[in-house]
């Protein structure tokens, strides 16, 4: 989609996701704080999975049902922003794919695709947002989840909003763009090659020195805070959308009574 005009008054639909709302939060009342900023008006509609665990679990019924859902519930706003790349991508990637040979759905699941978008590319590709007013002491890594790096194409946009904050040193783990092992329902099923995955990746992440961990997905974030943690390591672990918006003073991830993965 375009960029709005200057100076429009958006109403955006945050789509908080489950793991947001029952785990962590304070991500949703940050992303709620940078849109704000940006001059966005937010509302937070009555919500449900998106239906991503039973797309990858084949379940199509379920996923149509908890689909249409979404879509009645969202498809009135301006945008819909998610702060998170898995989530966004499921709706802005595979509901029309869902939808496709159903007449009546197909343009509704296509029309809230298109307005569908992971947080900080909706503040850096859709607003145009340069800067953030925010500081953070420290050495920070960046891990580059799958779907938002892979399906949505996020890469620099968190990089460059996080070389705006004040005090911030970013450095680069090894192999940032790997998965951490996570995927879903695949760390359920396949759970001793997750272990091997996320041993490998929580190696990385020590070896850069880093005294924190960013990421724009809360279910790779506790995947990789559970297995820090079993390691004894000492890196804080948090959404990149707390350090954007100055709320870094929570307990990190993993640290707050958070069942981590």
């Amino acid at each position: 989609m375009p960029r709005p005009e200057p100076g429009a008054k958006l109403r955006v639909a945050l789509f908080a996701t489950c793991l947001v709302d029952i785990v962590r939060p304070s991500i949703g009342f940050a992303a709620a704080k940078l849109l704000e900023q940006a001059g966005c008006v937010v509302e937070v509609p009555a919500q449900t999975c998106c239906g991503q665990p039973a797309f990858n679990s084949g379940d199509r019924r379920t996923t149509q049902e908890l689909a249409l859902q979404m879509i009645e519930a969202f498809e009135g706003y301006d945008y819909v922003v998610v702060p998170s790349g898995s989530c966004g991508g499921m709706i802005a990637k595979h509901y029309p794919e869902l939808f496709a040979d159903d007449p009546g759905l197909s343009g509704r699941a296509e029309k809230l695709a298109s307005k569908t978008f992971e947080l900080v590319s909706f503040l850096t590709d859709i607003l145009g947002v340069m800067k953030v007013e925010a500081s953070h002491k420290g050495s920070c890594t960046y891990h580059d989840s799958c779907s938002g790096l892979r399906e949505l194409g996020i890469k620099s946009q968190p990089r460059r909003l996080l070389g705006t904050v004040d005090g911030l040193d970013l450095v680069e783990m090894k192999d940032s763009e790997v998965c951490c092992g996570f995927g879903g329902t695949f760390a359920v099923k396949y759970g001793p090659i997750s272990d091997q995955i996320v041993s490998e990746k929580c190696a990385n992440i020590e070896a850069s020195g880093a005294k924190t961990l960013l990421a724009g997905d809360l279910g790779c974030l506790l995947n990789m805070a559970g297995k820090l943690s079993r390691m004894g390591s000492e890196i804080e672990v948090r959404h990149v959308a707390e350090v954007l918006a100055d709320m870094a003073n929570e307990p990190a991830i993993g640290k707050a009574g958070e069942k981590t993965a």
